[in-house]
């Protein structure tokens, strides 16, 4: 018993020293990212240089699958933007296997009537994915830079016009602009990914961009420049995440990425939990068959130590997945089996010091960033509520990304399954009664509903034998693992 106490605590003690050393890069990028701000207050930067005369031609690539709730709205607002006709074409990308197809024919049709460069290119073997859509079609751009959108963006009609000027430096491969989001008050499962994704277009890569990091490409919403693609190896589909790849092979071949903070670009935010999941699982696997990729070639490069180190933590960042879930399924057997270690639990304060760390990092993107035009107040108060929540139903997660973290880590090969978009913009709409909902429910769903009546009674135990240290732990982890169960059951469409 002894001998298992010890070994246990050990290994709660490792995962909760990865948890926090994630949590001291991100406090490390919010360092970057204040600094960046502060000298960017004192020392305005001058305007860019205004387009030239002689616009540059672009072609437009729009990667779809089955997405026939939002593929209309996608053309039509691509054709709405302020860019000469004869500048740029437009490639809608489509995959689709359903009635998708049809309302891009018919889509595609109209604006060429209307004198649009638009063309339907369709694959039937969808070999590659969204990587091998890309792949394939570059041999029919016209173009010396590449915009790639996603079905469900709708970006503003000056993304040409604010976007294009950052490539008069010729070491500029790629300009990433940022996720803003159409539906973030449409329920709290939305707000909670708005809350996740702030941080990402804030603190994270324009942290990593005044850090002088690595910082990536995040699959839309940005314009490369040709010849870095070309450069770079161009497009592969050995990951699930290629966006994340390309980028990264094109940063250790030289090419510099520019991000725009303050510049947004519309998106819709999945309103489904099994849509929440598989995009999810998409991104903890392609991070994690990233960093089985990559990291060699990271450690074995002329980057500095520094740079290596945040490489290393942006790459494995899912890997933190792994670490909650092995430290919240320990901690219940550890409530009767602390006192046989005999550990003073003022020794298990230091890893507390991550909390400050991730609430600093979040209250910054979500409440001092100007993201929303709301009163001071008024985020603060959403903030206190929604952070809570945002930590539990992370926690409610770390079963269903551990294993997609530990596939990836393994090689597990796995399609590429899209989250379907119901064009849901206010509370008015709905996604029910919608094609593209789950059929079923997954046994890692079951799952979870267990785990939320492990660590209730991990709960009751607790205050039956007056052990109070894992009670807001457990309680945060019955809260998450049982409302992603709820969701997930209540998501699913069983016509």
């Amino acid at each position: 018993m002894i001998v298992i106490s010890y070994i246990l605590f050990a290994i709660y003690c490792i995962a909760l020293t990865y948890i926090t050393c994630f949590c001291f890069l991100q406090f490390h990028l919010l360092y970057f990212y204040k600094k960046h701000h502060f000298q960017k207050a004192k020392n305005p930067t001058l305007p860019l240089e205004k387009l030239p005369d002689d616009l540059p031609f672009v072609t437009i690539q729009l990667p779809i699958f089955n997405e026939q709730y939002v593929v209309e709205r996608l053309v039509d607002q691509i054709t709405q933007l302020d860019y000469p006709k004869d500048k740029f074409e437009i490639h809608l990308l489509d995959d689709s296997t359903d009635e998708t197809i049809e309302i891009s024919r018919k889509k595609v049709a109209e604006y060429k009537a209307k004198g649009f460069n638009i063309e339907l290119i369709h694959r039937t073997d969808r070999s590659g994915y969204k990587a091998g859509a890309l792949k394939a079609a570059m041999s029919r751009a016209k173009g010396n830079f590449i915009a790639i959108f996603d079905a469900d963006f709708l970006p503003r009609t000056d993304f040409l016009k604010a976007t294009i000027p950052y490539f008069n430096n010729p070491k500029i491969g790629l300009v990433q602009t940022r996720w803003e989001h159409i539906n973030e008050s449409y329920s709290v499962l939305t707000r909670l990914q708005a809350m996740q994704l702030n941080v990402h277009f804030t603190v994270e890569q324009q942290g990593r961009k005044a850090g002088n990091c690595l910082l990536q490409f995040n699959g839309t919403a940005g314009v490369w420049r040709r010849s870095c693609i070309e450069d770079a190896g161009g497009w592969e589909a050995d990951t699930l995440t290629e966006d994340l790849d390309l980028s990264y092979r094109a940063q250790l071949k030289g090419w510099d990425i520019s991000y725009l903070e303050k510049f947004g670009s519309p998106a819709e935010l999945p309103a489904e939990m099994n849509g929440l999941k598989s995009q999810q699982f998409r991104w903890m696997k392609g991070g994690a068959e990233n960093a089985r990729k990559l990291l060699p070639t990271v450690w074995k490069s002329d980057l500095t130590t520094r740079k290596k180190l945040h490489a290393t933590g942006h790459l494995m960042g899912s890997g933190v997945f792994i670490c909650i879930f092995i430290s919240a399924i320990i901690s219940v057997p550890l409530v009767s089996t602390l006192h046989v270690v005999g550990i003073d639990l003022r020794f298990m304060g230091i890893f507390l010091l991550g909390l400050p760390a991730i609430l600093a990092v979040y209250y910054v993107a979500n409440v001092q960033a100007e993201l929303e035009n709301q009163p001071f107040l008024k985020k603060l108060i959403k903030f206190i509520f929604l952070f809570p929540v945002f930590l539990a139903l992370s926690m409610g997660l770390s079963l269903h990304n551990t294993i997609a973290v530990i596939q990836g880590y393994l090689g597990k090969q796995s399609p590429f399954v899209r989250t379907p978009k119901f064009n849901i913009k206010n509370i008015k709409d709905t996604f029910k009664k919608q094609q593209y909902l789950g059929r079923k429910i997954s046994w890692t769903t079951l799952l979870e509903g267990f785990l939320s009546l492990y660590f209730l009674g991990g709960i009751l135990w607790g205050l039956h034998i007056e052990e109070s240290t894992f009670l807001p732990f457990h309680t945060m982890l019955m809260i998450g693992f049982g409302s992603i169960c709820y969701y997930s059951v209540r998501h699913v469409s069983f016509k």
